[in-house]
């Protein structure tokens, strides 16, 4: 460990240190995970803005959240390969309080978005003569812009409070980036002050954009179940099934880890919830929107067969 005044200059990611056998495994596994996340996010950013049959208020979102996937990964997954392969598993404290930035944001950004694409499907089926006035394309810009700008904001002045701690030893952080918890854990002043302000944070970001999601949800089932034809409900719940996966998945492990008592989990559970939201998560968002929508299946199709001919 190296010092300056006693004051901790650099952190150890100890990751999946404790199972060596499965390092290259491990590596290829998230290698392709990584490589396969950022070229379907790519794939449906790049359908999105080309096929003119998809600028809709949706796809707009569905773009944005595809994006914010590729730096949320990004954030993480390099940085743990190369841990996992070379086994250099530091990290400089200014870099450490860089990843915990943008992981927070990112994290945040994604909770604001995945409950504006849960007010849009609302619209868009409960409240459809409507919907063109009410999600016009002034109205998606400034939607967005909200959601980036709070989830950047809102973590912003938690990672001042990080910065002011002390920490002068140990500095093994027993997680493969750099989380907010187990960061706290190093502290050498007490923390309980942003520890409250963390889960303070946390609990209404993620419940808050949770509850508004899901009462979104509770509204369009019970739109979809008024629908006299069984094609019109098939086809609608086709449309927000897999919104609706992604959600489950997100929210669950997020609030799971975030909302709950620290003492309820352990740092090896800790790891594995995590892997479900910066791993798992964003490698299936491409899979999920493309291979049960119809509309960007095909555009894919048209795309591929314009593309063969040159």
């Amino acid at each position: 460990m190296r010092t300056i005044n006693e004051t901790v200059t650099e952190f150890i990611l100890l990751g999946f240190s404790d199972i060596k056998n499965l390092k290259l495994p491990l590596f290829i596994i998230f290698l392709s995970i990584y490589i396969l996340t950022v070229m379907g996010n790519v794939v449906i950013i790049t359908i999105v803005y080309s096929d003119k049959h998809l600028h809709t208020p949706m796809y707009f979102f569905l773009s944005n959240l595809s994006f914010l996937e590729i730096l949320y990964t990004s954030n993480i997954i390099p940085k743990m390969i190369i841990n996992i392969i070379t086994e250099i598993q530091s990290v400089s404290f200014i870099g450490c309080i860089i990843q915990l930035y943008f992981f927070g944001s990112l994290g945040s950004t994604e909770c604001f978005l995945l409950g504006v694409m849960a007010y849009d499907r609302y619209l868009a089926i409960c409240q459809p003569l409507h919907y063109p006035l009410l999600m016009s394309t002034r109205t998606c810009i400034r939607f967005s812009f909200c959601s980036w700008a709070a989830g950047f904001i809102a973590t912003f002045g938690a990672i001042i409070l990080v910065c002011q701690l002390h920490f002068c030893g140990p500095n093994k952080i027993k997680h493969f980036f750099c989380d907010l918890q187990p960061v706290l854990k190093l502290s050498c002043k007490n923390a309980f002050t942003m520890e409250t302000v963390a889960v303070t944070l946390a609990s209404t970001i993620l419940l808050g954009s949770c509850i508004l999601t899901l009462s979104s949800y509770v509204q369009i089932i019970f739109t979809i179940l008024r629908i006299p034809s069984s094609e019109g409900r098939k086809k609608a719940f086709s449309t927000c099934g897999a919104h609706l996966t992604v959600v489950v998945i997100f929210y669950g492990a997020m609030i799971f880890m975030y909302v709950t008592p620290v003492t309820v989990t352990s740092f090896d559970f800790n790891k594995v919830l995590a892997l479900l939201y910066t791993v798992v998560t964003p490698f299936m968002n491409p899979f999920i929107y493309t291979l049960r929508n119809k509309d960007v299946k095909q555009a894919i199709r048209m795309a591929t067969l314009k593309w063969s001919m040159y």
